[in-house]
């Protein structure tokens, strides 16, 4: 057999364009694939996404990879091999917090490397129901703590309850295992198209600060009972949580939700320590997360040391002065943070992932796809597409499983066939309706505000359709 040179991932990081040859990785395996990117059947463009990285995450998306013909056909282009001491890297003594963080995946589009937040290409989006973990959007507020599961506890406590101090272990085998399908979106998501409004503080997050995942874990509801609150209570209550990240003052990341939501059987509020069938990787909140369905993706936190249930709201900034709605006539000299109730469930949403903006689209039949959700559990019941810049619509196809009423935690995958003529130029525009009847704003003007979140207008895409 061969003997084949050894490469680090960051060299394979190197290899991601046509001029610096195009690497990528399958298992422990380097594939020099240049030659074979003009020929891929799915497009040049799709197999550019996974330059420099690892193709499993894609190949989890389209099924057809896995089949024998394919690997032999990667085989062909094999140059190398990942060194043995390839493990994620250690962190550098370097004095840099984020030396620690873990390694990520080449095609993520990244918004800020320090601290790490990137969404998956906006293309891959509908292509999948459940997002891949190496795909699934990263919003981090501050380093990635380095937690060992062994010494790992969770501590719950507040008045009228008795405290408790949660190994990995007890929170999985105290607990029955309970498992949700829900998307999480990021209260900035959609930023870029309101920061063209007028300019906005925060990171140019384009349609993919929102994933889906099944998580797996113990109920939230179930350890508070153990741990004897009880089921309602008297007066404003709220369960706050903390992780293990924290800024250089030692403040950890903090966030809290409603008693009653927390407590809610129907809420399906996870203490998650599984995301699609796996342990929940570093950037997604190792060991365990606060998974809470239908709301903001703020208060899902991450790296939980601490579950309180607290007469106040969580005292954290991201609680009291971020993630809050304002006015378009806010400024930054006259913001009031005390003034705006703290974002919870978020507003309808759909985005147009398929074509994407300036494509030359071929004449004959044009495929739309994209997603649509809505916050609270309310179901997407319809999403209207026009090619006409909303002068005239028709309905898109929904595809995936009826959810329970009120417990739509997931978004729903949509698409719409039409015929187009070669020449013309479309705009395509989406909006989705909810349960309730909600519907998306037609603009982003009179949605504007200086956070720029809760950026839910019709999305527009143009495009031509060529001769």
């Amino acid at each position: 057999a061969p003997r084949y040179p050894r490469y680090t991932r960051e060299e394979v990081g190197r290899h991601r364009s046509p001029q610096d040859r195009v690497w990528v990785t399958h298992g422990t395996d380097v594939f020099d694939v240049t030659d074979f990117v003009e020929l891929h059947p799915g497009g040049a463009d799709k197999i550019l996404l996974a330059a420099g990285g690892a193709l499993e995450p894609f190949w989890a998306l389209y099924a057809v990879h896995s089949q024998p013909h394919v690997l032999e056909l990667l085989r062909e282009y094999k140059v190398g091999e990942l060194s043995p001491e390839e493990a994620p890297p250690a962190a550098a003594a370097t004095g840099d917090p984020f030396a620690g963080d873990p390694p990520r995946h080449p095609g993520l589009r990244v918004n800020s490397q320090k601290p790490f937040n990137a969404e998956p290409p906006a293309e891959l989006l509908a292509e999948r129901f459940l997002t891949p973990n190496e795909l699934f959007f990263t919003r981090n507020h501050l380093p990635v703590p380095a937690v060992d599961p062994g010494s790992y506890r969770l501590r719950v406590e507040g008045p009228g309850g008795r405290a408790l101090s949660l190994s990995l272990p007890e929170l999985r085998s105290r607990f029955p295992k309970h498992e949700v399908t829900a998307t999480l979106q990021c209260a900035g998501n959609r930023r870029a198209e309101m920061s063209q409004v007028r300019p906005v503080k925060g990171l140019p997050w384009d349609i993919g600060a929102i994933s889906t995942a099944r998580w797996g874990g113990a109920r939230l509801r179930d350890v508070l009972l153990h741990a004897g609150f009880e089921e309602q209570r008297e007066g404003e209550w709220h369960v706050c949580f903390e992780g293990l990240d924290a800024d250089a003052g030692g403040a950890p990341y903090g966030a809290s939700i409603p008693y009653g939501r927390a407590v809610s059987p129907a809420a399906d509020v996870l203490l998650a320590y599984e995301m699609n069938g796996e342990e929940l990787p570093r950037d997604h909140g190792f060991p365990v997360r606060v998974v809470v369905p239908g709301v903001v993706g703020a208060r899902s936190v991450k790296w939980l040391r601490r579950v309180a249930v607290s007469p106040a709201e969580s005292p954290s900034h991201w609680q009291q002065n971020d993630y809050k709605g304002f006015s378009p006539c806010v400024d930054w000299d006259t913001v009031d943070y005390k003034t705006a109730p703290a974002i919870q469930e978020l507003p309808v949403q759909s985005a147009i992932t398929h074509p994407r903006p300036g494509a030359a689209v071929p004449a004959g039949e044009l495929t739309v796809k994209g997603y649509a959700w809505s916050g609270g559990g309310r179901p997407v019941v319809r999403v209207d597409v026009s090619l006409d810049g909303g002068r005239t619509w028709r309905v898109a196809r929904l595809a995936g499983e009826r959810p329970p009423p009120e417990r739509a935690w997931a978004w729903v995958l949509w698409e719409l066939r039409a015929p187009v003529a070669a020449g013309a130029e479309l705009e395509i525009v989406c909006k989705a309706v909810d349960g309730s009847y909600n519907v998306q704003p037609d603009s982003h003007a009179p949605i504007w505000n200086l956070r720029g979140v809760l950026s839910n207008a019709w999305h527009r895409v143009r495009v031509s359709v060529r001769d």
